[in-house]
């Protein structure tokens, strides 16, 4: 009975991440690699400062340069697996990865910071659109649907490295931060080595007279690349923004900033694949951007309105307000991955992938000082500002998935309206 119960469950589990073998693998290796990069992105700037010893700004301006160089490397990279493989050319990148992340601990100056950094970021870019392309190889009819599975299976190895890095910081010693980087560099190899268990997927070719660099002309996917850019300042408001307005506005307690990633992370990983598995074509891709933008409306005032409220009621709605943004970015997730994928073309996802990654990270890096100098400088109004903003944002999802919609070949149309 013990037996058939744990076959049971094993099975059931299997069953959530994935229902193919290949599924399995791909995110195996996506939960192994993201566990490392829970346990180095958490401590990374405290051992370039406190055991390296190199100045704050120093460490900023290299991850910066790195950052920057590293973003034109997705397009490319993506054509690329295009072209060769998506397997393949992620594997290179993992490997570029492993390398560079355990030549870390050799650093100790700024140039060579920068210049290994630098290194990695190139690699994480490459790597990046070569890992979309590949998600819609391995999800098969249904990528959109396989990729939110992936995501929860993402954040929860995020989660898992996070705790065994405070486990190293509560220790505080060179030695732990150096296991903490030498376990991410043996994540990026395991990840590796588990992609030789997929498939060889052969390349797709390209239709006879169409362009070699499609997206460039495809209009209603930049737009779209654009607007999710734009969408993805939500990200650094529940990271950055909120932690300091709680802090600097609000009578909540200290640790109502910690109780806010928890409940962020963890409903991100209890909800993605229900809410994700029910968004698959273009159509459900531009409701779930819209509904995600009213979510946003509500939670952006909600964490305004802590600064004035007794501390008792600012820690709950700060975390009320937490929840409700959660669940924005399930939806906003859903709805990149069902319009990301289902604008572009089977033997182009690399490229389009590679795009649509430079535009979320050029949001990502101008993100901050946005946030901090116009929204915290403005207070309250400022708040108000972004919440309007994510719903004007959102607004325009279904008609730019009826301008894909009735742009994209004609197969693809009729596929979707039969869908």
């Amino acid at each position: 009975m013990i037996k058939g119960n744990l076959a049971g469950r094993m099975g059931r589990m299997g069953r959530m991440a994935g229902d193919s073998g290949p599924e399995r693998v791909l995110v195996a290796a996506s939960f192994a690699n993201r566990v490392g990069n829970g346990l180095f992105n958490a401590a990374s700037a405290l051992y370039f400062t406190l055991v390296v010893g190199l100045p704050a700004a120093q460490v900023g301006a290299a991850l910066t340069v790195a950052g920057v160089i590293g973003l034109f490397a997705g397009v490319p990279g993506g054509h690329l697996a295009d072209r060769r493989g998506a397997r393949p050319v992620m594997m290179a990148a993992l490997a570029v990865q492993a390398v560079s992340m355990a030549a870390l601990v050799l650093v100790e100056s700024w140039a060579a910071l920068t210049v290994v950094a630098t290194v990695d970021q190139i690699a994480a870019g490459a790597g990046g659109a070569a890992w979309g392309a590949l998600v819609v190889r391995v999800g098969g009819e249904r990528p959109a649907v396989f990729r939110a599975k992936l995501r929860t299976f993402v954040n929860l190895g995020v989660v898992l490295g996070t705790v065994g890095a405070g486990l190293a910081l509560a220790a505080d010693t060179r030695g732990a931060y150096v296991v903490l980087i030498l376990g991410n560099a043996a994540s990026f190899a395991l990840c590796a080595v588990l992609l030789l268990l997929l498939p060889r997927y052969p390349v797709l070719e390209a239709p006879p007279r169409r362009r070699r660099w499609p997206v460039v002309a495809d209009r209603p996917f930049l737009a779209f690349t654009a607007l999710y850019g734009a969408m993805g300042l939500q990200y650094p408001v529940v990271s950055l923004l909120l932690p300091i307005w709680i802090s600097g506005h609000t009578e909540a307690p200290r640790w109502t900033v910690a109780a806010l990633f928890a409940v962020n992370s963890l409903f991100c990983v209890l909800m993605q694949t229900g809410i994700g598995s029910r968004i698959e074509s273009l159509h459900d891709g531009g409701l779930a951007f819209r509904t995600a933008g009213l979510l946003f409306l509500v939670s952006c005032p909600m964490m305004a309105l802590a600064a004035y409220t007794p501390v008792w009621a600012a820690a709950g709605l700060v975390l009320a307000a937490v929840f409700v943004h959660s669940l924005g970015e399930v939806w906003e997730s859903s709805a990149a991955f069902a319009l990301g994928f289902g604008l572009a073309p089977d033997h182009a996802q690399g490229q389009y992938q590679g795009v649509f990654g430079l535009g979320f990270s050029a949001g990502q890096a101008l993100a901050p000082a946005i946030l901090t100098t116009v929204v915290l400088g403005l207070g309250a109004t400022g708040w108000l500002l972004l919440a309007v903003l994510f719903a004007a944002l959102g607004a325009v999802g279904p008609s730019l998935a009826r301008w894909g919609a009735r742009t994209r070949p004609q197969p693809a149309v009729a596929a979707e309206a039969t869908g």
